[in-house]
């Protein structure tokens, strides 16, 4: 049998699905984790940008994650330390106004369980936006709700807004973000990536 990471980039299960979007694009996985990663990041789906470079968080919301984490390029894309698995491993496409669409249910209910338990190592969980949020916390509550509950879950997880740019109002509105959690949670990453 195949290695998991071969098996998903190989999954084309949703590329009628992919072929019916405003985009028409092909399945393409973005797979990046390794068993011995220790911390995880669990997020949504990549965007068309990461969907061309096959690299995830390649774009300004991957910066943006890398500076609320502490981590250079360099340790945030260390497979061998750092886990990012999405909802969806591909990009699920646009819709008529150009929005990115949800993450295909399918693709979290076909891989994500097995993934997980392919992760044995990971010690820090982050969970970047709302989909997340739900999948791993099981949550009902909005995004702005579950982070103010961080404390809820520290250190061994924290519940994060999408790094989007589109997010800077949200960042604006609730200054407590980068005063409280980011310094608990840099000292975390920093804490899981040198022991």
């Amino acid at each position: 049998m195949k290695p998991l990471g071969d098996q998903i980039r190989a999954c084309t299960l949703c590329a009628e699905r992919f072929a019916a979007t405003q985009t028409r694009h092909s399945p393409r996985p973005v797979v990046w984790f390794r068993p011995s990663a220790r911390i995880l990041i669990a997020g949504q789906a990549p965007g068309m940008r990461v969907h061309q470079s096959g690299k995830p968080f390649d774009d300004p919301s991957g910066a943006r994650l890398r500076d609320w984490l502490g981590l250079s390029e360099a340790q945030f894309y260390d497979q061998s330390r750092v886990a990012i698995v999405p909802m969806a491993f591909c990009f699920p496409g646009y819709d008529a106004k150009g929005s990115d669409l949800p993450p295909p249910r399918i693709c979290g209910a076909t891989w994500h369980d097995k993934v997980m338990q392919d992760l044995e190592k990971i010690e820090l969980t982050i969970l970047v936006g709302g989909y997340a949020h739900k999948y791993h916390l099981g949550v009902k509550t909005g995004v702005t709700a579950t982070v103010k509950a961080w404390r809820d879950h520290a250190p061994r997880l924290f519940a994060l807004p999408h790094p989007s740019w589109r997010n800077t109002a949200w960042l604006r509105k609730n200054p407590w973000f980068e005063a409280d959690v980011l310094p608990e949670l840099r000292a975390e990453v920093q804490r899981v990536i040198y022991d």
